[in-house]
């Protein structure tokens, strides 16, 4: 990244894409600023593709299709992210992975020039992820986003949200995983426009994993969906 020191996680992921993790908290806007200039800078021929773990700063998020009446609350920054989707949010205990990818090659599994297989690529590495940790993360028909089921209580809660936005075949954002964040902070608005449900996070579940484990399972299943 061009606009925020970011420390290069070593290992096999490391060359492509280029990995790297920001050593602190950011707010929104830099951050997307800085993966917008990383963008144009990979479909220029400039620079590597890369995946880049982010944990935000607390800040409401709104996608192109994100209604007004579902910011409930303004405690905390709300900026348009220009990706697609609705509200959602970030903050400490959640780590986000923006992922910039060339999508006119093909990327493991993921075909070129097929975004809703490179959304799928997403869900199933999120899913990977997860199952390292013995969770079953799942898929919903016009659902966006990774569910947990508790079968007990007949319910079901979020804990992956994903959100893209794709500029001339490079993709932008990614995904949002709920390590251990302040579940209060979600209430504030309508997640992804999905009332009927709650959140969740690795902690609720049990597991008390730190945000390294969490990066450590995320770049092994990288490799599975993505290649």
């Amino acid at each position: 990244m061009t606009t925020h020191p970011t420390t290069p996680l070593l290992g096999p992921l490391s060359a492509s894409p280029e990995w790297s993790i920001a050593p602190c908290r950011l707010p929104y806007a830099p951050a997307l600023e800085a993966m917008a200039t990383r963008v144009a800078a990979i479909r220029n021929g400039t620079a590597p593709e890369a995946v880049w773990l982010v944990e935000h700063e607390p800040t409401y998020t709104a996608g192109t299709s994100a209604r007004p009446e579902d910011l409930l609350e303004t405690r905390f920054p709300a900026v348009a992210a220009g990706r697609g989707g609705q509200w959602t949010y970030h903050g400490p205990g959640q780590r986000t992975g923006y992922v910039m990818l060339d999508l006119t090659r093909d990327h493991g599994t993921v075909r070129a020039r097929d975004v809703r297989e490179y959304v799928r690529g997403l869900e199933d590495w999120l899913i990977r992820a997860l199952d390292r940790f013995n969770i079953r993360g799942e898929r919903r028909d016009g659902r966006i986003g990774i569910w947990v089921a508790d079968k007990a209580r007949g319910t079901e809660e979020k804990i992956g949200a994903i959100g893209v936005r794709v500029t001339r075949w490079v993709s932008w954002h990614g995904v949002a995983l709920n390590v251990d964040p302040d579940l209060t902070h979600f209430a504030g608005i309508v997640p992804c426009g999905i009332a009927e449900h709650g959140v969740t996070s690795l902690h609720k579940l049990g597991v008390l994993a730190t945000m390294e484990e969490a990066d450590s399972a995320l770049m092994a299943a990288w490799g599975e969906v993505f290649g």
